[in-house]
């Protein structure tokens, strides 16, 4: 990979399924060689998928919760001696039902992953992306950030966090040559349900976008440069305008009847 240096080269967390593989597409469909993670076994046979698709990928395979997983995607994107063109900060996870009742160990694990992986890896790629005056970032975020999420509580909250660090980033880099973007999808067709524990949830039984579709909204804005994209449906778009014009107390008893466990039957 080290010898090949025509094509921009793109960071893809979370890239082994869902919305994480369908960005990592997007960019080698879009010229790009890739560096991918994630800890589970699927990251092989995404980086089969985006080698057939013309890119050279070198995939990373670890648990980015944990600060030594950061520090071995680091590592590995040092060895390849490349300048990241593109960042896309996807990597996440939920952990649904109520907060007294589930487990500490999962709630914290929400965080690490969703949040302090995001701040740390982000620490460490943006300098040099500063310092060449180029570079594109893209969170995945969620319209979950915009409600107060019952039965979501800590996952809803760090939604609400990536978009104002994002937002925040791109003010701070606002001359560098550096832009950023959040990508706010809604609910999508991807394990993101089963691997929460919602499946019994009226929200995970409801119509869902295709992962797909968000992917290539989000890439586009992000090549674009643009601040943020509500991705993918028109049914998304609307509930997350309405959701600027409603009182928090009312999203949270609407989203609680979405996501209470057992709403779904």
């Amino acid at each position: 990979m080290t010898s090949a240096r025509t094509k921009p080269l793109a960071v893809v967390t979370g890239a082994s399924t869902g919305i994480g593989r369908e960005l990592a597409k997007q960019f080698a469909r879009h010229g790009h060689d890739l560096v991918i993670a994630a800890e589970n076994a699927e990251l092989d046979d995404a980086r089969r998928e985006l080698t057939e698709l013309g890119a050279r990928v070198l995939a990373v395979r670890g648990d980015l919760a944990g600060f030594d997983g950061v520090e071995n995607l680091v590592a590995a994107l040092a060895s390849v001696n490349r300048p990241v063109a593109a960042l896309a900060v996807n990597a996440g996870v939920g952990a649904g039902g109520a907060f007294v009742e589930g487990s500490l160990r999962d709630e914290l694990n929400v965080i690490h992953l969703n949040v302090t992986s995001a701040v740390h890896l982000t620490r460490r790629l943006l300098p040099a992306m500063v310092e060449q005056a180029a570079g594109r970032v893209l969170f995945t975020s969620s319209v979950a950030a915009m409600t107060p999420g019952p039965f979501q509580a800590v996952y809803n909250a760090t939604k609400a966090f990536l978009a104002s660090f994002a937002e925040a980033l791109r003010d701070e880099l606002k001359d560098s040559g550096v832009t950023v973007t959040v990508l706010m999808p809604g609910p999508t067709d991807t394990a993101f349900f089963e691997r929460a524990g919602m499946t019994d949830t009226k929200i995970a039984r409801g119509p869902k976008d295709d992962p797909a579709d968000v992917a290539e909204q989000g890439f586009a804005a992000m090549m674009a440069g643009k601040d943020k994209v509500v991705a993918a449906s028109a049914r998304n778009k609307v509930q997350a305008a309405a959701a600027r014009a409603v009182p928090d107390p009312v999203k949270a008893a609407i989203h609680r009847r979405m996501a209470e466990p057992g709403s779904g039957t």
